[in-house]
């Protein structure tokens, strides 16, 4: 490859980085390798890999209030850790955004055991889920996502992609193991 062929393709590399820079500043939910691939029509699926993996780095390296990461199928800024307290005490609604310990534990069951139905965690709980579950559905952090044969056939239970969000997994895989919390 020569010298020239190179420099080409770092200069379509750049400008990638910088269009996917712009888009992921303006964009309210995680945007897809796909949707990349849509808005960026002067570069490969790859290349908008790599640009992205450069950008990551780049935003790792430096000591500012981001990083990208990949949360729920798509990339998306997030804040550093070291920042996240002061962003959550301009943005945070106390009563409208934290969870409860019941809604906590009955969230964590969920994710844990899912798809899950309210008796099956009650029998975990050992208490009454009915409203916490209610709740949990009205912030969208569980859905419903079936019925389970038997008996009365029960609603079954799942985490939804506002789980993912709200907790910055980028799958459910990324949850912690059972290992580390001992």
């Amino acid at each position: 490859m020569s010298t020239e062929q190179k420099t080409i393709e770092e200069e379509a590399l750049e400008r990638a980085m910088a269009a996917l820079d712009a888009i992921l500043v303006v964009a309210p939910e995680p945007v897809t390798l796909r949707e990349f691939n849509a808005a960026l029509d002067f570069v490969s699926q790859g290349e908008i890999r790599e640009a992205l993996n450069r950008l990551r780095e780049r935003y790792e390296a430096s000591s500012g209030g981001f990083v990208l990461r990949e949360i729920a199928g798509g990339y998306q800024f997030a804040t550093r850790q070291k920042w996240a307290a002061y962003v959550r005490k301009l943005f945070e609604d106390k009563k409208s955004r934290r969870l409860s310990k019941a809604a906590f534990e009955t969230l964590a069951v969920v994710a844990y055991k899912q798809p899950t139905t309210r008796a099956e965690i009650e029998a975990i709980r050992g208490v009454n889920v009915s409203g916490t579950i209610q709740n949990l559905l009205e912030k969208d952090l569980i859905k419903v996502c079936g019925r389970k044969d038997g008996p009365g056939r029960p609603l079954l239970y799942g985490t939804t992609e506002n789980f993912l969000k709200a907790f910055g997994l980028a799958a459910l895989d990324d949850l912690p193991q059972e290992e580390e919390f001992k």
